[in-house]
């Protein structure tokens, strides 16, 4: 199956999107993809998110869509449905990654120990999401596991700026980062839809694509 990382390769930064109204989910895919962030994750946190997952799929062809906060089999059936092209949960259980696998699309499994990226790598599951990223141990958490665990890749999500987004990116296990910078409460809240593509741009220059990465 399709990675993630394979689905935006040029792409450093996935936006972590909490959408309130639906009739923001259009305007503010077409800011990031115009930007240079064409993957996207809608988090299923809001009512409105499946609808907003909806609308990009059907009126933004060239972002690449997909769910966050995926936590149960219903939710990965709800969110394909919509229209997801990829899922990420912040955890995982034997269920909900029996479910995301048999989805058909690609899927990020949370991790935060050890442990965990073991018991995935033995279910042949090599792409992770590591979360929450500045809390479970940051970049030097990562770093340590790139010698023993060289096949996990990983998505850091939760904390990560644009500030500590780089040396994220530095690293050889890491292959994006998840974040919210680009999307200020004060800027989605007055539709400031040019300052959101602005600090997009920004992000996706953080780094140039690197071949094999």
């Amino acid at each position: 199956m399709t990675s993630v990382f394979d689905l935006a390769p040029e792409a450093p930064v996935v936006p972590v999107v909490v959408i309130e109204d639906a009739a923001d989910a259009v305007p503010l895919a077409r800011a990031l993809v115009a930007g240079g962030l064409p993957l996207i994750e809608v988090t299923l946190r809001t009512p409105a998110a499946l609808d907003a997952l909806r609308a990009i799929a059907d009126g933004v062809p060239e972002a690449v869509v997909g769910a966050g906060t995926v936590v149960s089999a219903a939710g990965v059936a709800d969110a394909v449905g919509a229209g997801a092209r990829f899922l990420v949960s912040p955890g995982w259980t034997g269920r909900l990654l029996g479910a995301m696998r048999e989805s058909g699309v690609p899927f990020l499994p949370g991790v935060s120990t050890v442990s965990e990226v073991v018991a995935l790598l033995e279910q042949g599951v090599d792409a992770m999401k590591f979360f929450p990223a500045e809390a479970a141990g940051g970049v030097p958490y990562l770093k340590s596991l790139a010698g023993p665990r060289p096949r996990a890749r990983f998505c850091p999500t939760g904390g990560v700026s644009a500030a500590s987004a780089p040396a994220y990116l530095a690293l050889p296990n890491v292959g994006c980062v998840g974040g919210t910078w680009m999307l200020p409460p004060d800027a989605l809240a007055a539709r400031d839809w040019a300052r959101v593509e602005s600090l997009a741009r920004g992000a996706a220059a953080l780094r140039a694509p690197v071949s094999g990465r």
